[in-house]
């Protein structure tokens, strides 16, 4: 009998593995956000181009619900999401606003001039400042904020995939 017990636990940790891996709905890595439901931090950060107005929490609360998207030009993840914010922004006329996390303006804009660019203003949050306040975890992380600056929704990782039909968009028609 004794012989069996190390296969029995190989077995046991099989299966332990394989539920873990095939539950729907969960992430281990995902931290939740405790700023759901809450207003969104207050900040004030430069535009992206030169020039550009500042990027504040006021341009959140114009009565209409807006997307905010960290993103980095040196971040991957960042590249295989784009077209779906391109898709928000084009197909589904969402209002989605910029935030390039710890990256030069030039490097940022360089990105957004070679894939696209889906947002209709941008801000730089050179030191992750406005992230750290956000919760970002790590880019990208796209949340969405209602009409009257309360975040209602976050998207842990890149959008990609079934992502945005199955996760995002009905975040936003749960608001209208």
């Amino acid at each position: 009998m004794q012989r069996f017990v190390p296969l029995l636990f190989v077995l046991a940790m099989f299966g332990l593995f394989f539920v873990m891996m095939t539950t729907e709905g969960r992430n281990q890595k995902e931290i939740k956000s405790v700023l759901i439901g809450k207003p969104v931090p207050a900040f004030s950060i430069e535009g992206l181009e030169e020039g550009a107005p500042t990027l504040t929490d006021a341009d959140l609360k114009t009565g209409e619900p807006v997307f905010v998207n960290f993103f980095a030009s040196w971040c991957v993840p960042c590249r295989a999401e784009h077209e779906s914010l391109m898709t928000l922004a084009r197909t589904h006329g969402a209002k989605v606003i910029g935030i390039a996390y710890k990256d030069t303006p030039a490097k940022a804009l360089g990105f957004l001039d070679e894939l696209g660019n889906p947002f209709v203003k941008t801000g730089a949050d050179s030191n992750g400042r406005v992230a750290i306040d956000w919760g970002v975890t790590g880019v990208p992380e796209t949340f969405l904020v209602s009409g009257n600056g309360t975040i209602v929704y976050r998207h842990w990782g890149p959008i990609v995939g079934d992502g945005l039909e199955a996760k995002v968009l009905p975040a936003l028609e749960a608001l209208q």
